[in-house]
């Protein structure tokens, strides 16, 4: 058993690591004032220096296996490093989601007019895109239970529906929906629906309001989107008719490996801020360090990072080494255990650092309301227990008595 990350995975993190210090790290600032000072949505200017530099660095489009040229083992290492300032490396790396998620599904189901109108330009970094699932009036976790319709019409598909909560309407440079919606309520619960792809400027889709997420508005955005008599034509289809749950199910397997490694990473910044914060403070009689309380938070986040990225290690070298269906278990655990960590850390860390660790002086309040988030995106921990324990039961252990 070889727990040793690859050579080229090393040089990698390495190169990951300079590019943080040297121009991610010093952006953070930068990026802030921005959207203080144009709003919340402002695309900052920033990004596009990051981007012209992580491209010249060869750190670019690293979380598919063709296409960036990692092992998903490999892109774990980069994934966890970009953590440590989720909203702005991630993207510098053009890794960010959900246009990894798209840019992964138009690899997998996209005709080839399809791929160059849209996976061209979000491999460059030129656009970027959302994925319309989740809706305000079911449980949306279950996609069989999507109501958004979409009609055939002559040679065009007519959508009427709503969604919330997707992610990245917010920015301007957002082109392309990839939406998911009912085509045949009569059909089996898992061929009743397709997805089509709908360009920002559709006349028949509007944003109605940006959602915030514990009071904060990340500069993509978080929307609830109407459709009313949207049309798109026939060859806006992505697949055939009766795909979209095949192709939900597909789209989430290697992501859940990169927001599981991104909630470790913020959890080791929320770490060794909590570590500097106990080292620089004096309390009842002596340092903060020194104190059996702080000493054992330390200890426990330790254990339980180091935990969680042993099981999400576990996960990617899975996909790496067979096909997804074998690491079925294994993804539900990560998607589980990594946010549930990260949040136990950085509630830890936010202790410690008293006031300051709910006040925007620190990353943490912010990783906070996301790491919190991440246990209900791509499918709540309810969801994901229940898979464990399902294909757990269909186990059949060596002895029991």
């Amino acid at each position: 058993m070889d727990f040793a990350l690859s050579a080229r995975g090393e040089e990698y993190a390495s190169r990951m690591w300079d590019f943080m210090r040297e121009e991610v790290f010093p952006a953070e600032p930068v990026w802030a004032d921005h959207l203080r000072i144009h709003g919340e949505h402002a695309y900052p200017p920033v990004m596009e220096d990051l981007k012209a530099v992580a491209r010249s660095r060869g750190l670019w489009n690293l979380f598919h296996p063709e296409v960036g040229g990692l092992t998903h083992t490999e892109y774990a290492a980069v994934a966890e490093i970009t953590g440590w300032s989720p909203v702005i490396a991630p993207e510098a790396i053009n890794c960010q989601a959900p246009d990894t998620g798209n840019m992964e599904t138009l690899l997998l189901f996209a005709t080839p007019e399809q791929r160059r109108t849209w996976l061209e330009p979000l491999l460059e970094g030129s656009i970027r895109s959302a994925y319309a699932m989740t809706e305000p009036d079911v449980a949306s976790s279950d996609a069989t239970n999507i109501e958004l319709e979409i009609r055939r019409e002559d040679e065009e598909y007519v959508l009427d529906g709503r969604k919330w909560w997707i992610t990245g309407a917010a920015d301007e440079r957002c082109a392309l929906f990839i939406v998911m919606g009912r085509t045949d309520p009569s059909a089996p619960p898992q061929r009743r629906h397709s997805m089509v792809l709908v360009e920002r400027d559709n006349p028949g889709m509007k944003i109605v309001r940006h959602l915030p997420i514990f009071g904060y508005q990340d500069q993509h955005g978080h929307s609830e989107l109407r459709f009313e008599n949207c049309r798109v034509p026939a060859s806006a289809l992505l697949g055939a008719e009766g795909d979209g749950f095949t192709i939900a199910q597909a789209r989430l397997g290697p992501g859940r490996v990169h927001h599981a490694m991104r909630a470790i990473g913020m959890a080791e910044r929320a770490l060794a801020l909590m570590v500097a914060r106990a080292r620089s403070r004096t309390a009842f009689g002596g340092p903060l360090i020194d104190q059996g309380v702080i000493q054992a938070h330390i200890a426990d986040s330790r254990i339980a990072i180091d935990q969680a990225r042993l099981l999400v290690q576990q996960c990617a070298w899975k996909l790496d080494t067979g096909p997804v269906k074998d690491a079925i278990t294994q993804i539900s655990e990560i998607k589980v255990a990594a946010p549930a960590a990260a949040c136990t850390v950085i509630d830890k860390a936010i202790e410690v650092h008293g006031g300051a660790g709910v006040s925007d002086d620190t990353p943490l309040a912010y990783f906070a309301a996301w790491a919190r988030v991440l246990r209900i995106v791509d499918g709540p921990d309810a969801v994901h227990r229940r898979t464990i324990a399902r294909r757990e039961l269909r186990r059949t252990p060596p002895y029991v008595g």
